[in-house]
């Protein structure tokens, strides 16, 4: 059994709009949102085998925000330059070639690819992944290559919103 955890980044800043889209940080109700929602999945006492994350700023920093709530060392969150801009196929391939001693995995990117494919590996529709959101999910497999269409179970979906 693998447990997929999708998470979007936190929300970010236009303040500077002279900076990249990539290089756009958080900005103060994300610094809020992302500890308050890596807290919420503390309580659930959930467990993290592997992070993996978007190198834009934004999600890199929303993953290192909820390693260090759950206490996870931020060497361990590694980078792919792939999910930046990634659609549901190039996630899907991510996910795919993760080695099966990893039973637990979160994945850090942005819209609208992980609304894309949470809608397509289960049959809870969701309309769109909020910043900070997170969806979870279950693989009944042992084995990441059997992700495919409707092929995990939903869990649950939380996002900011149902509590501020």
């Amino acid at each position: 059994m693998k447990i997929l955890y999708l998470v979007r980044h936190a929300k970010s800043s236009w303040e500077n709009r002279n900076i990249s889209d990539f290089e756009r940080s958080l900005n103060d109700r994300g610094k809020r949102d992302a500890p308050f929602m890596a807290g919420i999945l503390k309580e659930k006492k959930i467990n993290i085998d592997l992070i993996i994350s978007s190198p834009a700023v934004r999600a890199f920093k929303t993953a290192k925000i909820f390693a260090r709530e759950l206490e996870i060392e931020e060497k361990e969150i590694i980078t792919n330059e792939n999910i930046y801009e990634a659609d549901r196929k190039d996630l899907l391939k991510i996910l795919i070639v993760a080695n099966d001693s990893i039973n637990n995995l979160m994945l850090f990117g942005h819209n609208p690819g992980l609304t894309y494919l949470s809608n397509y590996l289960c049959d809870y529709e969701i309309d769109n992944i909020p910043t900070c959101g997170i969806v979870c999910m279950q693989l009944d497999f042992d084995s990441w290559k059997y992700l495919g269409s409707k092929s995990c179970n939903f869990i649950f979906f939380e996002y900011p919103k149902k509590y501020f």
